[in-house]
């Protein structure tokens, strides 16, 4: 099994009432991106005005290239606060997950996460989301 091209990896909650502050608050960060529902946004490329339809609050960690997701995901836990009791209020009012995109090289790449960071994830009942793409030509 090779080692996947490179890795990206970030924290999501998503919520309705979800006010992006209250959030940091919380877990003691400041997010890399984030929006209360109802605001604009602008397309990077288009230019096009939308409205953001909830709110949310995101923590992207560095790109990784080649692939290390374990070191990501401890990249951006490491942030925040690890009161459990906070985790599992945020879980309970939002959607938590965290957001990998996983791009191969080859087609048969492929990845472990560690006993520690599976855990650290579960512990804090965060979704882990996997995007995985392979190359055009596969």
């Amino acid at each position: 099994m090779g080692v996947l091209e490179h890795s990206q990896a970030t924290l999501r909650i998503f919520g309705d009432d979800l006010i992006p502050e209250d959030v940091s608050n919380l877990l003691g960060a400041k997010p890399t991106k984030s929006k209360k529902k109802g605001d604009k946004e602008v397309g990077k490329t288009s230019g096009k005005v939308r409205i953001a339809k909830t709110g949310s609050w995101h923590l992207h960690a560095e790109k990784r290239e080649p692939e290390d997701l374990n070191a990501q995901i401890e990249e951006i836990l490491s942030q925040l606060t690890n009161d459990l009791t906070i985790w599992e209020g945020l879980c309970q009012s939002y959607k938590v997950d965290m957001f990998c995109g996983l791009f191969m090289g080859n087609w048969n790449d492929g990845l472990s996460l560690s006993p520690e960071i599976m855990l650290a994830l579960g512990q804090r009942r965060i979704v882990l989301s996997l995007d995985i793409y392979s190359r055009p030509d596969d």
